[in-house]
This record gives C-alpha cells, sequence and structure tokens, in this order.
C-alpha cells in the first residue's frame, strides 16, 4: 500500500465507523494533534479522541479534495463533517500524515476553529431539537 492508500484507507475506515480497521493503520507511537490543541501520543490516546468524536457524533465524513505525497508525508484538503442529531456540520481541513512501515505515524491537521465553532453553533437549534425528539 502506497502512502497514500494508506492515509485515504485510515480516513474512509473513520467515516465508516470501523474503529479496528483504523487502528490497525496506525504506529503505535502515532502522534495525533488538531492544531493548536496538544498532541496525544499512542495508540491508546488515539483510540480514546476517536471513541469520543464517535460518542459525540453520529456519523463522520470526508471528502478530500487533494492529497499529495513526498517521500512518507502525505499532504490532504479535505471538507471534514461530522453528523449531530442530524445536523451536518462541515469544515475545511489541512492534513499532515507522515506515513512509514504502511501504519501513520504522525497526523496533525490544522483548520479554522471559528469557522468550525460558527457552524456548530448555527447548527445547534437542530442539535437540540433532535436530542429533545430522541
Amino acid at each position: 500500500m502506497t502512502e497514500i492508500e494508506t492515509v485515504q484507507g485510515l480516513l474512509a475506515a473513520l467515516a465508516a465507523s470501523d474503529l479496528e480497521r483504523a487502528l490497525a493503520l496506525v504506529s503505535d507511537d502515532i502522534i495525533y494533534q488538531n492544531r493548536p490543541l496538544p498532541a496525544s501520543r499512542g495508540k491508546r490516546a488515539f483510540e480514546q479522541q476517536m471513541r469520543g468524536f464517535a460518542r459525540f457524533t453520529e456519523r463522520f465524513e470526508v471528502e478530500t479534495h487533494s492529497i499529495a505525497a513526498d517521500g512518507a508525508t502525505v499532504l490532504t484538503e479535505r471538507t471534514d463533517a461530522f453528523i449531530v442529531r442530524g445536523a451536518r456540520v462541515s469544515f475545511w481541513v489541512y492534513g499532515t500524515f507522515e506515513v512509514r512501515g504502511g501504519r501513520v505515524e504522525v497526523w496533525r491537521d490544522a483548520f479554522d476553529w471559528m469557522t468550525l465553532l460558527a457552524r456548530f453553533g448555527a447548527a445547534l437549534p437542530r442539535i437540540l431539537i433532535g436530542s429533545a425528539s430522541s
């Protein structure tokens, strides 16, 4: 599997809610970071974060607009989306992945936090209505 295929496989596994398949594509020492938050280190911390996202959302979607590799480094431009109580909250993401031995060792994402917060704020009425009708 190429570095790009590894990254695509990881993102596809997360979008399919297949955490076991995703965990098979990351190294034991993975560094995962949503900038500017602190990085989580290690597969266990990564798994805990992914399980936390899964508890909060019904579904995760990813649309890759651009992907390129230079050796072990893979760069992505994506639109990620969280579906929460039927409300879709999407945002533009730039991702940097470092892949070695067929596994992701580093995954850092950067996005505009204000846009993300504004979109969650706009979706809040639908999220609350969805939770009240559950």
